[in-house]
């Protein structure tokens, strides 16, 4: 077996990328780029290789601003409401003659020997003459040639970003094409035994390649123009000979994945042979074994290969080089303050990156924590910001403010923080929430009931869903609203009741037939989290049946949602989960009832707030509730009805 190889030295982030533009710099990578000559039409986003300069005046003669008739000025001299002043109509084609004027229309050229244009509200007409009654200045409502731009006159400076409104200018100068710089040309070459490039060709072991797609519309987004590599399988010298017949056409080159120190990661030996490694492994997290190397003086950048630290590697080492490869300033960035709705742990000496969803709630700017796996693309799609963590710190405490770092346009206050139980309605809700309210979107933290409830007494949700069963009433939520939320302001609003029971394998190849089967000792069982409704719900049940905990294999393995629960279960790496009914009904599963339970939002707006009516009347409406009823599983009869928190005798 071959030794496991080392990183080279892991170096602090800012030194990272300090050497990396330095070693750039030094191989000319930032020199002056080859131009090329591009259409107007098909010049929006490139950069100016130069400055332009207008080959025409615009406007290019001098032009009636208005609708009216021109004049020579002097000749309306004098002219007021009690001695008006006429002058005679010309006809185009008749020299001008002092006293005289013509008809014009917005946009003519200002007939010979006039100065003035009189607007025509202002003109009244009698007998082939006009009459004024009050004088023109000279030059008035008149466009005057170069007002816009003069012949020779800067139009776009060098360097400069083209926008739609520079294309505009750039035509009206009269020009019809533009020199640009090349774009940098990047190659991605994804890497590993495992990726494959179809869905057709996924099997257990396989996975997608999802990351040169992603990385090459990054490369695009930053003005480069990117070539994805097929995917080479590990074997050092077909990564060999990838990276080296990229370096012959192109200006950058990514390769994605068999950046570590495993068996298999050939990266780094590769780079080596083909130039000088820089830096391999930078103290961040996620993102640790990246890899910048210098090879045949262009740069190639080895990226881990979990989506989430492919992403944020490109991000601090690829973005910004391209962008000055193209004479841009660095990304522009958006930082706020927020609050941290939960404490937040790390490891001294690694600079993390976390990212969050952002919300105002009663008017505290709220972050909550998204799930932190390297390997979480959906912690990239639901992600609003993201907060650094020094290396220096062991993590953020829950109430801290930190500056985050805004990954969207959507503005934190249009933003609606739903934490708390899982429930796949609650992502329908979100879509007709957008349907009546366009700037608004709604984003979920799945932290279980209790959770929940914690967030919307702390001020840190708008939105809690709860299904908490209260073992001594029998009744759902209110026990608990009134034990941890006595002060609360907000509603606590009916959903629906919904179905909750084991999720099995099609055709139930176990035979499990309820609760007491779980005993069995070939039978194995996926959990929900601790705080979770469904979690209290099942120990409820067990109890009643007289089940002890230690009897079920897998009790102790947690994930966070019904879907996760759902998957494990159609993946066959479990035979047994509670769960909703929808969650069985989208993943094709088989469903065994255990019980009914009630599901009910907790709403933590002013009275006044426009979403809380809105919220209502999305619940209310029957449209949403046969969508909803639809996913199975669901009754919302009763939905958008305030809960009661008068304590039952």
């Amino acid at each position: 077996m071959r030794n496991q190889k080392a990183y080279l030295d892991c170096l602090q982030r800012p030194q990272a990328q300090m050497l990396w533009r330095e070693a750039l710099t030094r191989c000319g990578y930032f020199a002056d780029l080859p131009s090329e000559t591009v259409i107007i039409s098909e010049s929006l986003g490139r950069v100016t290789a130069c400055s332009v300069y207008a080959k025409q005046s615009v406007p290019h003669y001098n032009g009636s601003a208005m609708d009216g008739i021109a004049v020579f000025a002097p000749d309306t001299f004098g002219a007021q409401e009690t001695e008006p002043i006429r002058l005679q109509l010309l006809s185009p084609d008749t020299p001008f003659a002092p006293g005289g004027c013509y008809v014009v229309d917005t946009g003519d050229p200002l007939p010979a020997g006039t100065n003035a244009v009189i607007m025509v509200e202002d003109v009244h007409f009698v007998d082939g003459s006009a009459e004024i009654i009050a004088a023109a200045a000279p030059w008035q409502h008149v466009r005057i040639i170069g007002e816009d731009i003069v012949a020779n006159e800067l139009v776009i400076a060098e360097h400069q970003r083209i926008a739609p409104v520079d294309m505009a200018a750039l035509l009206a100068a009269g020009l019809e094409e533009v020199d640009v710089i090349q774009k940098p040309k990047v190659a991605i070459i994804p890497t590993g035994d495992e990726i494959v490039a179809t869905r057709a060709e996924l099997r257990a072991g396989t996975i997608l390649d999802v990351n040169s797609p992603m990385l090459a519309a990054a490369v695009t987004a930053w003005g480069g123009d990117p070539h994805r590599h097929p995917i080479v399988r590990d074997r050092r010298e077909a990564i060999k000979q990838a990276i080296s017949s990229s370096l012959e056409c192109n200006d950058m080159v990514i390769v994605n994945a068999g950046t570590s120190a495993g068996r298999d990661d050939f990266t780094s030996d590769v780079l080596a042979d083909l130039g000088e490694v820089l830096v391999h492994g930078v103290a961040i997290k996620p993102g640790k074994p990246v890899i910048l190397a210098l090879c045949k003086g262009k740069p190639v950048i080895g990226l881990p290969g979990y989506p989430v630290s492919a992403m944020l590697t490109a991000e601090l080492f690829v973005r910004d080089i391209l962008l000055a490869r193209q004479k841009l300033p660095p990304a522009e960035t958006i930082e706020i303050e927020a609050t941290m709705t939960k404490q937040v742990a790390s490891t001294m000496g690694v600079e993390e990156y976390v990212r969050v969803s952002v919300g105002n709630v009663q008017g505290k700017m709220v972050a909550a924590l998204l799930s932190r796996g390297a390997g979480l693309l959906s912690s990239l799609t639901k992600a609003q910001g993201m907060i650094r963590i020094d290396s220096i710190q062991s993590g953020l405490a829950a109430g801290s403010t930190v500056p985050v770092q805004m990954l969207r346009k959507s503005r934190p206050e249009q933003t609606i923080l739903a934490v708390g139980s899982h429930d796949l309605a609650l992502e329908l809700l979100g879509i007709f929430l957008r349907r009546r309210l366009e700037h608004v979107s709604l984003t979920c933290a799945n932290v279980g009931s209790m959770g929940g409830i914690m967030a919307i007494r702390n001020n840190e949700a708008h939105i809690a869903g709860v299904h908490m069963l209260d073992e001594q009433t029998g009744r759902y939520n209110v026990s608990f609203v009134n034990k941890y939320l006595p002060n609360m302001t907000g509603s606590l609003v009916h959903f629906a009741t919904r179905e909750q029971g084991l999720m099995v394998l099609p055709g139930n190849p176990k035979g499990i037939h309820d609760l007491n089967d779980l005993m069995r000792p070939d039978v194995s069982y996926i959990n929900r989290q601790r705080g979770s409704g469904t979690r209290m719900l099942l120990d409820y049940e067990l109890q009643k049946s007289g089940i002890s905990f230690g009897q079920i294999a897998g009790y102790e393995k947690e994930v966070g949602t019904h879907m996760a629960v759902a998957a494990s279960v159609a993946a066959g790496t479990t035979d047994a989960g509670l769960g909703v009914r929808a969650s069985a009904r989208a993943l094709g599963l088989d469903f065994i009832p255990v019980a009914k339970e009630q599901y009910d939002l907790l709403l933590n707006f002013s009275p006044d707030d426009e979403r809380l009516q809105v919220i209502i009347e999305i619940l209310q409406s029957e449209e949403f509730r046969r969508e909803v009823e639809s996913l199975g599983g669901y009754e919302l009869g009763n939905a958008g009805e305030i809960v009661s928190l008068v304590a039952e005798v």
